[in-house]
């Protein structure tokens, strides 16, 4: 299936939580012909795989040892409300939900809102322990927007995201939530032994705008990327390189978890691939240092209400084409040789290329790019799709990008192919 729009739709929609786009990712992946190693087994020499630990997941086709990998990485999170350790409050009568800000969320956009919870529950079975997703679509949460009235300047308030954050759910006396989460997922309260929960908007992601020409979802940073790496990986045909897919958790917090792209996952399934296939250590080095990574997250789009903000030479338009990223103190990991290498393969695909620059006198966003290239030692271009609003509850980017984003990164896993 290509990549299109309204599939990217209901990729968001199957995936509320990191947890959940990994199970996404894999369903799709085994009905293609994947399987599915835990990193405790023994690896085959050959084949197509993939390998899945907590929120991050690594796939690829293939294991000759001899040949450079091409690595396509995003990352699963996005930024959200999650639920803290002890959420259970009654304030002034309401019952409240503690919630608390993962990552830059921009807080004002999850005022109002009808949220649903997913993620992850950690449940005693016997003597072990089993992780068990779940996911709530009913409109149980809502984050409430202070009345103007009551605002001290009537322009609005900026949430502190201590006090103005939390959600409420009911009314009257106080109830566990933990306890209401275990029930819908079919558990008693008493073993959940550990909780990764968020909150999740329940508006459809949706194809929009007059002639059709605007996604509009939740996630699309950076699930966006996420999808379109996917179908770019089922669509290789490998001619000479090992097409590699790294989906990573908490890169919105700076990555630095055992399954963060800091982490050794990207490396070890490297070197694992490399002696499944009869390699060595020395084989592995030096196939390292002919492969490549493209790091892949959202752009920003040049706002039409904020031109301003933007680098006035850079222009990004949705439905532009996909987005090169560079940023010479290395907030992207782009250089000459590796943004050479995206610009072939967009060329080989037949889609228009833009660069980005950000402005000099703005802090600048960052990717797992510069920490992939730093950590492998893999020469890594910092690449994207043009959006607006990233960080909002709710962002928006072009139509006619998707086919183009998975086109560029599929030319780009299979380079001459």
């Amino acid at each position: 299936m290509a990549a299109s729009p309204q599939s990217l739709c209901e990729f968001i929609d199957a995936s509320p939580s990191p947890f959940h786009v990994c199970a996404t990712a894999a369903q799709r992946l085994t009905a293609a012909g994947y399987t599915e190693l835990s990193e405790a087994d023994a690896w085959p020499s050959s084949g197509r795989f993939f390998t899945v630990r907590a929120g991050s997941l690594v796939a690829w086709d293939g294991t000759a040892g001899d040949v450079p990998f091409r690595i396509v990485g995003a990352h699963t999170d996005s930024p959200n409300l999650r639920v803290k350790q002890h959420p259970d409050r009654v304030v002034a009568g309401w019952q409240v939900v503690a919630l608390q800000p993962y990552g830059g969320a921009w807080l004002n956009s999850w005022l109002d809102r009808d949220l649903g919870i997913s993620g992850r529950l950690s449940v005693a079975a016997g003597g072990s322990i089993s992780h068990q997703l779940v996911r709530i679509d009913d409109p149980i949460l809502r984050v409430p927007q202070l009345a103007i009235h009551l605002s001290d300047d009537r322009k609005g308030v900026s949430p502190d995201p201590q006090r103005h954050v939390n959600a409420v759910w009911g009314v009257g006396e106080q109830r566990s939530f933990l306890g209401y989460v275990a029930e819908r997922a079919g558990v008693p309260e008493r073993d959940v032994l550990g909780f990764d929960l968020m909150t999740h908007d329940l508006t459809p992601s949706a194809v929009t705008g007059v002639d059709g020409d605007f996604v509009s979802a939740p996630r699309l940073d950076n699930q966006a990327t996420c999808y379109a790496g996917l179908e770019a990986l089922l669509a290789a045909r490998p001619t000479g390189q090992v097409p590699v897919l790294a989906l990573f958790d908490h890169e919105e917090v700076g990555s630095q978890s055992d399954h963060g792209a800091q982490s050794d996952l990207l490396l070890t399934v490297l070197e694992r691939i490399t002696l499944a296939a009869g390699g060595n250590r020395e084989d592995f080095l030096r196939r390292l240092s002919t492969s490549m990574v493209a790091s892949g997250d959202m752009a920003h789009a040049t706002h039409p209400n904020y031109p301003e903000r933007h680098e006035p030479g850079h222009q990004i338009q949705v439905n532009g084409g996909p987005v090169l990223k560079v940023q010479p103190n290395l907030r992207y990991a782009t250089d000459g040789r590796t943004a050479a290498a995206f610009a072939l393969a967009c060329r080989q695909a037949g889609v228009p290329l833009q660069r980005y620059e950000h402005r000099a006198d703005l802090p600048c966003g960052s990717t797992i790019g510069p920490m992939t290239a730093a950590g492998t030692g893999i020469p890594t271009v910092d690449v994207g799709a043009a959006q607006l609003a990233m960080h909002s509850a709710r962002e928006v980017m072009g139509a006619h990008d998707v086919a183009a984003y998975s086109a560029a990164l599929q030319a780009f896993l299979t380079p001459g192919g």
